[in-house]
């Protein structure tokens, strides 16, 4: 597979943006800024942010492994997918291929974007690809398939077999979502970048890294495609405030992972109390930070929660979900409040 084919001539043909601070390399101690327009007077923000963020991206290397030059980093995933349907998809031609239910700021960016999405519904009940139905759905304008591994809402991994079947047959980009991967025992498709030139991966500090608030999101993949992600992403688009709090979350990696055990604990306390509601007919499998089940009326019990201080996600209107309920983990205490109130409904 030939990346370059499947880039968009006019981003390929493009000319970047170059900032004051992309074309000045070194260090900044003892020199004077007069390149950039800035208010010369200090207060910590006044000045622009590393483009580069070569800081962020070499404690996130570090941790990740894999060299800097395979990071890329945007204002929370969402970012990330937007540059990567604007680097592959030409308007009012191309399609992308989703999983439905899935993630739905996939679809929401191909129409902002003016690029047709094709829907191809996980396996009813277990929620995995078909992948067969993927292959044939897709066509020559094909460019992107969007995979969420762990599945959001449904909770659940994708078999790697049907993820390297796809990554070897589908004709273009395959984007796997890891925003959960985190709470998985799966392991990261991170460390197969070299081997598949058309795997891109996107996570993120928002869920197990408790940073959802400064909105950072990571992508991985081969040299080619990040050099020219790098080309069209905003000159500046990670803030200071969010670059210096990435990399003090990233320097607390003991207490992220003690969290992550404590929400994965949490979890299985919760399965078991929700198999024991009477009116929750399915618990399904989950390697996220939250749980899916169905109940007897979506509505009816998530009304009820909502007049008792709890607010969830109700996911019946979503392919293969009717009734279905999405319930995060939270504190013992959280969690405890949950469960007491569905056995009182």
């Amino acid at each position: 597979m030939t990346i370059q084919n499947l880039i968009r001539p006019s981003i390929k043909a493009l000319k970047p943006y170059s900032s004051a601070r992309d074309e000045f390399k070194g260090g900044t101690e003892n020199l004077i800024f007069l390149d950039a327009n800035e208010n010369p007077f200090e207060n910590g923000v006044n000045r622009y942010p590393d483009p580069q963020q070569s800081k962020l991206k070499a404690l996130i290397s570090q941790i990740k492994g894999l060299p800097t030059e395979h990071i890329l980093l945007g204002n929370g995933s969402d970012e990330v997918l937007d540059l990567l349907i604007r680097m592959f998809c030409e308007p009012n031609k191309d399609n992308v291929l989703i999983l439905p239910p899935t993630y739905g700021m996939y679809e929401v960016l191909a129409n902002v974007n003016a690029v047709k999405t094709i829907k191809i519904n996980l396996s009813e009940e277990t929620f995995q690809p078909q992948t067969t139905a993927v292959l044939a759905a897709a066509n020559a304008n094909s460019k992107l398939l969007f995979l969420c591994s762990p599945n959001n809402p449904s909770g659940n991994s994708f078999e790697a077999s049907s993820i390297e079947f796809l990554l070897k047959n589908f004709k273009g980009i395959i984007i796997i979502d890891e925003a959960y991967i985190d709470f998985s025992k799966e392991e990261s498709w991170i460390s197969r970048i070299a081997e598949f030139p058309n795997l891109v991966v996107t996570q993120t500090l928002s869920k197990a890294f408790g940073m959802a608030g400064i909105r950072l999101g990571m992508c991985f993949a081969s040299e080619e495609i990040i050099a020219t992600l790098n080309k069209i992403k905003p000159p500046y688009n990670i803030n200071e405030l969010t670059q210096t709090k990435a990399i003090e979350g990233l320097r607390k990696m003991t207490l992220v992972n003690s969290q992550i055990a404590c929400l994965i604990a949490e979890r299985e306390l919760l399965v078991k109390a929700l198999e024991e509601v009477d009116f929750v007919t399915k618990v399904y499998p989950s390697d996220a930070n939250f749980v899916m089940v169905k109940v007897d009326d979506a509505n009816k019990r998530y009304q009820q929660l909502i007049e008792n201080g709890i607010v969830i996600r109700n996911r019946t209107t979503q392919p293969l979900c009717e009734n279905c309920l999405r319930l995060t983990v939270g504190t013992k205490e959280e969690n405890q409040r949950l469960v007491e109130n569905l056995n009182r409904l």
